[in-house]
């Protein structure tokens, strides 16, 4: 028995390790040809595999687009934001930003979300999915812990909702979009220091309560 689940669990590994091979040459293939130019055969060759063992993980390259999607989605939510209540804002703000801008234009992150914006278009429960599961959720975490410092009557926030992708966009300001359209390379954690302080501070001076 206990050979059998060694032999088990060897397998799942070697299955999991297999998918993670296809999905990394897929996006590959995604990236250099769009949608449209990749095909089955081409996605096989960048992962190394036949056809047939593509076929017997995905059944078409719309599956297997989805997939490297909601792969991109888990490996974001593993990012752990630090939203403890008892945080001041200063300080969560502070290392929420740095965090998130390092996640967002992190080496070989922006593959991805290149690659959902390409296609969000003609597949819009795809793009809807990542928005909802990625860039929402974030959101509403901030926005969350927002409404309890609200309450604590460290800052007046009328629209918590708001104020928190407020925050998100300026953290991203002069960084996100020279990275992900590819006009520069991904910022240097000086930098994403420099950017994030600046809105910090923005924030605070529009929301700080008075007095």
């Amino acid at each position: 028995m206990v050979a059998d689940a060694h032999t088990t669990l060897h397998l799942v590994d070697e299955d999991s390790a297999k998918r993670r091979q296809i999905l990394s040459g897929a996006s590959k293939v995604f990236m250099d040809l769009g949608f449209d130019g990749a095909s089955m055969g081409e996605i096989a060759r960048a992962a190394g595999v036949s056809k047939g063992t593509l076929y017997v993980y995905f059944a078409d390259k719309s599956r297997l687009f989805e997939a490297i999607v909601e792969q991109e989605m888990l490996d974001q939510k593993k990012v752990d934001f630090n939203f403890d209540p008892q945080r001041d804002v200063a300080t969560t703000l502070r290392q929420f930003g740095q965090a998130y801008i390092k996640l967002l234009c992190r080496p070989g992150g922006g593959s991805a979300i290149r690659t959902v914006m390409s296609i969000a278009e003609r597949m819009p429960d795809v793009g809807r999915k990542y928005y909802e599961h990625v860039l929402e959720n974030t959101i509403n975490r901030l926005a969350a812990y927002l409404e309890v410092r609200v309450k604590k009557n460290e800052v007046a926030i009328p629209d918590c909702q708001l104020a928190a992708s407020q925050f998100m966009n300026m953290c991203q300001a002069s960084l996100f979009l020279p990275f992900i359209f590819q006009a520069a390379p991904p910022p240097s954690t000086e930098r994403m220091a420099q950017v994030v302080e600046s809105a910090a501070q923005m924030f605070l001076a529009g929301y700080r309560k008075a007095g």
